[in-house]
């Protein structure tokens, strides 16, 4: 009975992107317009320093405008979490099916999080944790459900293919990952400006890795980088 929920819980969560890309796609365009816009000011500028008359006036249209299509801000940023969830969500799934292997995979998706890290004003992550506790949920969730799906079949998949360790063991190694990107986060352990988060996270890919690569997926590794020269 455990097992069936838990394959029906990962079901939903890979169906879950599809189904809010396909609402984005059905999406009121000018709704649309305004949570894609929205979203790049906030990852600009942080979300609590933003006011609605500051976005209104970032996006050049009215309060009355917003409001039209989200009860308030925290409707709004919500809403911004759950669509950028989704689209990173699509992103990686293409990473993987496009990829020849495991480490292949897991090295384009990284570069695809660390470049999203690169745009993201440092304060982010504390304004949805503290002031909008219920989009902070949705990327938890995302996080320790999604990522770490994909991370656990990352690991199975690289230990088939003969380039990680076959004494890993997915789960723990996926949820070790997970913890570790919760930690990058953290800035009471990395302070902003001293440490970026893209530095942190492209640190700790590369001794996740290393970490899991036997001899022939180090060799495969090098070998990659070495191509990209």
């Amino acid at each position: 009975m455990t097992n069936t929920s838990t394959h029906w819980k990962h079901l939903l969560f890979f169906l879950f992107p599809m189904c809010i890309l396909l609402y984005i796609c059905i999406m009121d365009e000018k709704k649309l317009e305004i949570l894609e816009r929205a979203s790049i000011v906030y990852m600009k500028f942080g979300v609590k320093s933003v006011t609605m008359d500051d976005l209104a006036k970032e996006l050049a249209i009215s309060k009355k405008t917003i409001y039209k299509y989200f009860k308030d801000k925290h409707e709004l940023v919500r809403e911004i979490i759950s669509m950028k969830v989704s689209m990173d969500s699509a992103l990686c799934i293409n990473c993987k099916q496009t990829s020849s292997n495991a480490i292949d995979a897991l090295i384009k998706i990284s570069r695809l999080v660390i470049e999203q890290l690169t745009n993201i004003n440092p304060t982010v992550f504390y304004d949805l944790q503290k002031f909008h506790p219920d989009a902070w949920s949705i990327m938890k969730e995302h996080k320790w459900t999604f990522v770490h799906s994909m991370i656990k079949e990352n690991i199975k998949r690289g230990i088939s293919e003969g380039l990680y360790r076959a004494n890993l063991n997915p789960n723990i190694a996926a949820k070790l990952y997970v913890a570790s990107t919760d930690n990058i986060m953290n800035m009471s352990i990395f302070p902003w400006p001293e440490f970026k988060f893209q530095d942190v996270f492209s640190e700790m890919i590369n001794i996740q890795i290393n970490g899991m690569a036997n001899d022939e997926g180090r060799k495969h590794l090098k070998q990659y980088l070495e191509n990209e020269k």
